[in-house]
């Protein structure tokens, strides 16, 4: 028996069509664009959410809050974060 399946961008577009959810979706989009980028960098250097608590000093539950979704960080969480990573945070006004 073969499942049916829809791709996320397929999904996404079809419910672009509906205002309010395009409203919604635009107001959430850079918090799930640093998500992602977050998620990404983390699995590029293969560690888990536990190895990037202990490097920038918090528990691994808040990283995974942070990754779901669940929760609205700080600048400074955020910078912790990145320099975990091995990374810079930068932010930018368009």
């Amino acid at each position: 028996m073969s499942k049916a399946s829809v791709s996320f961008s397929k999904v996404r577009d079809d419910l672009m069509n509906d205002e309010l959810f395009k409203i919604e979706y635009e107001n959430l989009k850079a918090r799930y664009e640093i998500i992602s980028a977050i998620i990404n960098a983390r699995i590029e250097l293969n560690i888990t959410q536990e190895e990037l608590a202990k490097k920038t000093g918090t528990t691994k539950s808040n990283i995974s809050r942070l990754e779901s979704g669940n929760y609205n960080p700080s600048v400074d969480f955020l910078s912790k974060i990145a320099k975990g990573l091995d990374k810079e945070l930068h932010f930018e006004l368009k």
